[in-house]
């Protein structure tokens, strides 16, 4: 008898990453020696909890690995998306001073459907009754106006408890430069209303900007009890099968924290789901020397896509959740609620293995945004689903093994797929069956290459000057195109490109966004007082860390600054020069900023023209005693599907070049020379389709590259 995995690893440790999607919940453990194991499980959409647990308590006892030797559990959740998508979050009340209480429902006049007359704007999180008013006043630079009158403090805090609500939101005009107000309301409530979720918007979000402040604060009181509920269950469950290690929680913005941070701040955690695999990329553009890369992330409900410039992730400032799936844009605003917060900047379609193919009132077909998920799921998974997919199209095509997918854990009818195109889309089109799929194919590509022009060329990047990085379930099958579509010479595909989300989850770090207001023109800042406000941040920064158990010397620090010119109503984020900051530095913040407006914008302003700070943020990462991955991994495990015999499969490359038959191969088969496709590469959780017009093969840290 062979020895187990806990046997092999001695006194080693694993680190397990976590991911939720649509249609799976994927699980990797990484050991300290570079062993990786991998678990694919469908996910639970009634209690998402319960899959994880499942899926953790199946991973442990496949590979004989005690859940002692877990060190840290490193999730990625959509809990907190899903509850304002299902308009299911907490009962929120909001305090804000006399004369605010609507900010919430006028909001931006921001219009995302500009010839859409019927557009109606969402409704605010919070309804109006339970909006109340405190009096008092303060100005923009601090000064009290008038002081908090604590009758109306009172009759505002008995209204909201008599009527039920289970958190509530405080959020004061100008309370970003003097918070006083807003700390005696905190403390209110701590006293009269302890049961009660609070959250204060000096705390999360001490910032300019009425709206955004109140809406963020809003946002998080709505998701609070929600995501705590969540993770107190989640870690019961974890517990119950013996797993006692840190749950931390992947950030929007691509860091961690840990759970009972996001617990309190789950704001930051709004969008967690998909800013792992991006992260994972920028780790392998910097071991590729690609710092380049855009990534591509398709999996059975959607399409996402990123960008890493010079080895760095993109992010945007803020981002609107709750509005339906759209393509990122920074004009076309207003569809869902807005959150000011750091968070990787992506832009998404509705268009993944599980989005359904359909004919419009004229006849055109059409890719999604409605998904068949985990269930029924695509017609080929024979679990009750009767609207062809994207899935069935691809097995009709050959693209996709036709009998089995994750390792034979998943079978498929091939002939369901078959039928179901031919009825749904191929007959009603006067066109064959194989035409038709193909059809599904060319449009779901032209969708999902929209989400990379909004990375891209609509922020001022040409997409032929980077690395295409594709990863989920399906996002290897569709690579090639893409990039041809779009000038992209060169595409990766990591190792585990079905888990990668997961798998990026562990080379996250622990990190903290800190950010405060601060208006004031470069060539007018006074300079000690900058100075100062960046040296307050950096001591809150480093205090957070050293709690989670990181000294000084282990605390890395990057800053930056919103700036915009005189008169402009929107910013764009900078690197701040490192050291003391002077007059030199100020200036050469205002050509970083003239810089960035060009590449982004197209144009700039002369040197006459004021460039003005908004915002000062601060990136603080702390810095592990060793490495979180290690240098070399070995990822055999990573692809369970054994490398068998040559065998081959007929796919069809359009009507030009019709049915071909395409070699079979497993990822370990790829050699490190160079060979001509058509062919296909399967494994555990993803399948690579090489067309005929690229070359594939397999680098030293076990990457796919393909060359077009």
């Amino acid at each position: 008898m062979g020895r187990t995995v806990d046997e092999e690893a001695g006194a080693g440790t694993f680190r397990v990453g976590v991911d939720i999607g649509g249609t799976f919940t994927d699980l990797v453990a990484m050991a300290d020696d570079g062993r990786v194991l991998v678990k694919k499980v469908p996910s639970t959409a009634d209690d998402y909890a319960r899959g994880i647990v499942e899926g953790l308590a199946a991973l442990l006892r496949e590979h004989g690995l005690a859940a002692e030797r877990i060190a840290e559990i490193v999730h990625g959740t959509t809990v907190a998306s899903n509850a304002i998508l299902e308009q299911k979050g907490a009962k929120t009340g909001l305090i804000t001073t006399r004369g605010f209480r609507d900010v919430l429902e006028i909001r931006r006049l921001r219009y995302p459907r500009l010839y859409d007359l019927t557009w109606q704007k969402p409704p605010p999180l919070v309804e109006r009754y339970l909006r109340r008013e405190v009096d008092e006043r303060v100005d923009y630079r601090g000064e009290v106006l008038r002081p908090l009158d604590h009758a109306s403090l009172e009759a505002a805090v008995q209204h909201l408890t008599r009527e039920g609500v289970e958190s509530i939101a405080v959020c004061l005009l100008n309370s970003f430069v003097n918070p006083a107000h807003e700390e005696a309301i905190a403390a209110y409530l701590r006293e009269r209303a302890p049961g009660i979720s609070r959250s204060i918007s000096s705390e999360l979000l001490p910032e300019i900007r009425e709206y955004e402040r109140t809406s963020t604060t809003v946002i998080n009181a709505y998701v609070q009890p929600v995501v705590r509920g969540y993770l107190e269950k989640l870690g019961g469950g974890l517990r119950s099968v013996g797993a006692r290690a840190p749950l931390l929680i992947m950030q929007s913005n691509g860091g961690i924290m840990s759970a009972e941070t996001a617990a309190a701040q789950p704001m930051h955690v709004i969008e967690s789901g998909p800013a792992a695999g991006v992260v994972g990329a920028a780790a392998i553009a910097r071991q590729l020397d690609r710092p380049n890369m855009i990534t591509f992330d398709m999996g059975g409900t959607t399409a996402k896509a990123g960008m890493i410039e010079g080895g760095q992730v993109s992010r945007a400032g803020e981002y609107e959740v709750g509005g339906g799936i759209m393509v990122g844009s920074r004009i076309l605003k207003g569809a869902g609620y807005l959150l000011r917060a750091p968070a990787i900047d992506l832009a998404e379609v509705g268009a993944g293995g599980g989005s359904v193919i359909w004919l419009d009132r004229g006849g055109a077909l059409q890719i999604g945004p409605r998904s068949a998920g985990a269930v029924p799921g695509p017609v080929c998974y024979d679990l009750g689903g009767t609207e062809p997919t994207i899935t069935d199209a691809n097995v009709v095509l050959g693209y996709v093994n036709p009998e089995q997918l994750v390792g034979g854990h998943v079978r498929l009818n091939a002939d369901r797929a078959r039928e179901v195109i031919a009825a749904r889309v191929a007959q009603p089109l006067g066109l064959s069956l194989e035409r038709a799929a193909h059809g599904a194919y060319v449009i779901a590509t032209a969708t999902m290459i929209r989400a990379i022009k909004a990375v891209s060329s609509e922020r001022g990047r040409d997409p032929r000057a980077f690395t295409l990085c594709a990863f989920g379930g399906n996002g290897p099958v569709f690579a090639a195109s893409v990039a041809r579509d779009l000038g992209m010479k060169h595409v990766v595909i990591p190792p585990a490109p079905g888990l990668f989300s997961s798998f990026g989850l562990l080379f996250s770090h622990v990190e903290h966004h800190l950010a405060r207001g601060y208006h004031a023109r470069t060539d007018e800042v006074d300079h000690p007082e900058l100075n100062a406000c960046f040296a307050r941040l950096e001591a809150a920064a480093r205090a957070q860390l050293r709690a989670e158990g990181y000294e000084s010397d282990r605390v890395e620090i990057r800053r930056q600054a919103d700036l915009h010119y005189h008169g402009q109503s929107f910013e764009l984020t900078v690197p701040v020069p490192p050291g003391m900051l002077g007059s030199a530095a100020m200036a050469e913040l205002a050509e970083t900023f003239g810089q960035e407006h060009e590449r982004t914008y197209g144009h700039r302003a002369d040197e006459t023209e004021p460039v003005e700070i908004v915002s000062l943020r601060l990136i603080a990462r702390g810095v592990p005693e060793r490495p979180r991955v290690p240098d070399r991994l070995r990822l055999a495990e990573a692809s369970p599907v054994c490398a068998g015999p040559s065998r081959s499969r007929r796919v069809y490359l359009g009507a030009e070049r019709g049915w071909v038959d395409a070699p079979v191969l497993a990822r370990q088969q790829i050699s490190r020379a160079p060979r001509p496709g058509p062919l296909i590469v399967e494994e555990y959780d993803s399948t690579t389709f090489v067309p005929l017009d690229a070359m594939i093969w397999r680098d030293d840290a076990g990457n796919l590259r393909m060359e077009l």
